[in-house]
Formats: C-alpha cells, sequence, structure tokens
C-alpha cells in the first residue's frame, strides 16, 4: 500500500491531525475578536486583578521618579538694577543733636513747626531719646534710605524727665561700680544714661581686653528691671567724654568739635620734620595727636619738589648735606665738613616758585 506523504512531520492524509489544528486556529480567532471588544482586559498579558494592577503602576511610577537626576537649586544673580522699596516719605527734614555731641542726625517730619534751639522727642534705635534743633528744617528729598521721625515737640514733663534721668543715672553708675568690683572684672566705668522713657540704661566703659560681663549683666538687669546695654569705647573716645586741654593750651579737639576720628600715622610727624618723640607727639588719650592729621596735606604741599632731608646738593661750587628745614619760613641748614650756612629756599632754589606757598 502507498503510504500518505508527510511534510514538517504531519502526514497530509491523517484528518485529526487537520481538526486538530482547525481548534487552534478557532482558538487564536476567539482571543482576537475578545482583544478587539474588551481592549483593556486583554493586554497579551495574564488577567490581573485591579488592585494589583494599581500596585503594579505605583511602583513604576516610584522607580521612575527615583531615576530622575537630582536638580541643583538655582541661585539667582542679585540684580543691581532692581528698585528697592523705599521708606517713608516726609515732607520736611530735620536737623538734631544729642547733649553735648556736635555730630548732626536727620530726622522726617510733616510740619514745619520746628525751630533752631527747640527741644524734641525723637525715634532712635536705643529708645525714645530727647535732642536739639540745630538747623532750619529743608524740603525731604528722598533717597531710599529710611530715617526715624521726630516723635513730638518737648513738653515740660519731657525736659523734667530728662533731669531726673540724669540724676538716676548717676546713682545707676555708683551701683554698676560696685557690681564691678564685687565681680572683680577688669573694665574701667565712664558714663551711664537712661533712654527718655527710662526703658533702657546705657553703660559706657573702657577695658584693655575684652571683658565676660554676663554675670554683671545678669545681677545689673536684676537691680534695674529694665534693658540693659554695655557698650566698650577705646581711649579716644574716653577723651572725647571726658574733656580735657591739649599741649597747646586750647581745649581737646575730639571734644571741641571732632565727631570721627582718623587714621594717624608716625609718618605725618615725618613729613612735618618734627622729632620723633612718642611721648611729645601723644596727646590725652596716648594716642597721635589729631592736629598731625589736620596739618599733613599743608605740610606735602609745602614740600612739594624739595629735597629730602639729609641729601646731598651743589652750592656756590660744594658740595653741602641738607641737615634741618622749617618749610613755614622757608628757611634751610646746610652744611659740610668746613662751612655751615642758613639759606632761605629762594636762595638756594630759584628755579621754584614759592609765591603761592
Amino acid at each position: 500500500m502507498n503510504q500518505p506523504e508527510e511534510k514538517n512531520g504531519i502526514s497530509k492524509g491523517n484528518p485529526n491531525q487537520k481538526q486538530d489544528k482547525r481548534k487552534h486556529h478557532d482558538r487564536g480567532f476567539d482571543q482576537k475578536r475578545d482583544m478587539k471588544h474588551h481592549p483593556k482586559q486583554h493586554d497579551g498579558k495574564p488577567n490581573m486583578k485591579p488592585e494589583a494592577k494599581d500596585m503594579r503602576q505605583e511602583v513604576k511610577k516610584e522607580v521612575k521618579q527615583e531615576q530622575k537626576p537630582v536638580q541643583k537649586p538655582e541661585h539667582k544673580k542679585p540684580n543691581h538694577n532692581e528698585r528697592k522699596p523705599e521708606g517713608r516719605v516726609y515732607k520736611y527734614i530735620a536737623f538734631v543733636s544729642f547733649k553735648d555731641s556736635k555730630k548732626i542726625y536727620t530726622f522726617g517730619t510733616d510740619v514745619d513747626e520746628y525751630r533752631v534751639g527747640d527741644d524734641v522727642v525723637v525715634e532712635t534705635i536705643r529708645g525714645l531719646e530727647l535732642g536739639k534743633i540745630v538747623k532750619e528744617t529743608e524740603t525731604f528729598l528722598s533717597n531710599g534710605m529710611e530715617i526715624k521721625p521726630i516723635t513730638r515737640k518737648a513738653t515740660e514733663r519731657d525736659l523734667k524727665q530728662a533731669q531726673e534721668n540724669v540724676e538716676k543715672a548717676a546713682k545707676a553708675m555708683e551701683i554698676c561700680a560696685e557690681c564691678i568690683r564685687k565681680l572683680g572684672l577688669d573694665m574701667n566705668l565712664i558714663e551711664a544714661e537712661y533712654t527718655l522713657d527710662c526703658s533702657k540704661i546705657i553703660f559706657v566703659y573702657v577695658a584693655d581686653e575684652r571683658v565676660d560681663f554676663r554675670e554683671l549683666l545678669k545681677e545689673l538687669a536684676s537691680i534695674f528691671k529694665c534693658r540693659i546695654e554695655l557698650r566698650q569705647i577705646g581711649p579716644r573716645n574716653k577723651s572725647k567724654i571726658i574733656g580735657g586741654l591739649g599741649t597747646c593750651g586750647m581745649e581737646t579737639c575730639c571734644s571741641r568739635f571732632m565727631n570721627d576720628f582718623d587714621v594717624v600715622s608716625i609718618n605725618m610727624a615725618k613729613n612735618q620734620l618734627l622729632a620723633l618723640n612718642i611721648q611729645k607727639l601723644s596727646g590725652q588719650c596716648g594716642k597721635l595727636m589729631c592736629c598731625l592729621k589736620f596739618e599733613d596735606s599743608q605740610y606735602k604741599r609745602l614740600r612739594e619738589g624739595l629735597p629730602k632731608m639729609n641729601s646731598q646738593i651743589e652750592y656756590k661750587g660744594s658740595r653741602y648735606r641738607i641737615t634741618s628745614m622749617n618749610v613755614l619760613l622757608q628757611q634751610v641748614k646746610i652744611e659740610n665738613k668746613e662751612d655751615v650756612q642758613f639759606l632761605s629756599f629762594k636762595e638756594l632754589w630759584p628755579d621754584i616758585d614759592f609765591s603761592d606757598r
């Protein structure tokens, strides 16, 4: 008998195998049809419960968030052209000084009723204080800076309170000095001052080194029942507060008219051709005298174009050395081994114009 031919392991003449292949095809067709009508339920993967599917999606989201690169916070560049909010605008500006200080402070006001010499109550960073008008009020021109206002014109009650505060401050200074002695602190108390409303008391002291005054602050707060400020100052400020007479016989410059202190160096004494004797060049505060700074620019102008001290020059065919010079009198002393001469600037340097000196 002729056997049926086989191709790919399947017999052409076997009807059972054809029937199985048809069933398999029908099953695949039914699955595709179900996917068309219910695409959400059939995604080519095994069916899952809704809760398990939601949890799986949440896990995927968390993994994606973890995989995102961490973004560095952006630092905005400062915009210098950006306008800052302006402070309060007033109609007028008043000029006030405090106590015996010569420094002038500005305050804002909306009324033009203050005259020179009037006592006013102003708001400062320390609190309410009593000041005096030292200049006529002017129209306020805003420059973007915030200034404090004048609270009111001082009344009789304010003036009386200020006088009582002076007496209370004297007693407070004695109490503070006693506490300093008891605690053994190395500090020299200079003055004490109350604000007008007695909400704060300021103690000013001098010390060579930094002082740990925490225990002192606790003790003073328990006694005075108000805010306490301990302010350390330098020897120059101490001399300004105490006052005195200088070597010239006049009141010290710092207590008479100075508001701020400039740097004074020993080179300023050299420019003025002074002997470098520190004791004679020092003032009441123990520092170099402030008048050296006042006269430095003038001496620099007078010495412009002149040779330095001890320099060699030629005069009438001979070599001399400059041993002394007085720029105010315009005289110079020159000498060598054989001769000593005192000459004027014009005689020694005829090419230089000294008419404007």
